[in-house]
């Protein structure tokens, strides 16, 4: 009985020690850049809340009736998507909400998708997004008939929607260290025939938001400025067709 005791003792401690680990590495967030947040929080076009489980971003005055629910990456500071997600809200007038993950991991995070949306109650039509691990997640809240598209930020899909009338914006960067061209094409068998893929010349992987470098990564060649442009662009009009 006591070699039994101890082996349990020595499971139990093996299991919190493991968890104490997970939840150590996911608390260890790359932190949005400073300068980016404080030019989106500037941006006069551009109203932005702060809730316990999102952040929102709407034009300024309201008005927005298409909305984007928009999920970061693996232990990516959701303040750090901020500037670049501007861009598409001051463009084009609809509203973004990056959520905040549960520990900071999308997969993680089981909440259904009107916890979110609930945010910005005068929203009518929504899309869902996300940004590498974040992509994955939003696939899945894809498969709901209240979702309208899918825009995947250097991402691809683990589940299949290729049998729905999804309408999907993939974009990647020419320099991805991470979401590379060819586990892009490996997966886009599971979007609709209709999905549209957009390659970004310069961008790499930590590009898609501000959060600085991050390991494995390209080089990217874009500064944060023409990123945003380009993001922004293949946004604006992947939206003025699915609208």
């Amino acid at each position: 009985m006591k070699t039994v005791a101890k082996v349990l003792v020595s499971i139990l401690v093996v299991l919190v020690l493991a968890t104490v680990g997970v939840l150590f590495w996911a608390n260890m967030v790359m932190r949005g850049d400073r300068a980016a947040a404080i030019d989106a929080w500037t941006n006069p076009d551009v109203s932005i809340t702060s809730t316990d489980r999102s952040i929102v971003l709407s034009p300024e005055g309201g008005g927005a009736d298409v909305g984007l629910v928009f999920i970061p990456g693996a232990r990516v500071d959701p303040y750090a998507y901020m500037y670049k997600l501007t861009g598409i809200v001051e463009e084009s007038g609809i509203t973004v909400v990056i959520t905040k993950p549960t520990l900071n991991l999308a997969f993680f995070d089981t909440r259904s998708l009107n916890t979110f949306t609930a945010d910005a109650p005068g929203v009518d039509e929504w899309f869902v997004g996300g940004h590498s691990l974040g992509g994955v997640r939003a696939c899945q809240l894809a498969d709901d008939p209240d979702v309208a598209g899918l825009v995947l930020f250097g991402s691809y899909c683990a589940n299949d929607l290729s049998s729905t009338e999804l309408q999907v914006l993939s974009i990647a960067g020419s320099d991805d260290g991470l979401s590379t061209a060819d586990k892009i094409e490996g997966a886009a068998h599971l979007l609709p025939e209709s999905a549209e893929f957009v390659t970004i010349e310069g961008l790499n992987h930590a590009g898609f938001g501000d959060y600085g470098v991050q390991p494995g990564d390209g080089v990217a060649t874009l500064d944060r400025h023409e990123a945003r442009d380009e993001i922004t662009g293949a946004l604006v009009e992947f939206f003025e067709v699915a609208r």
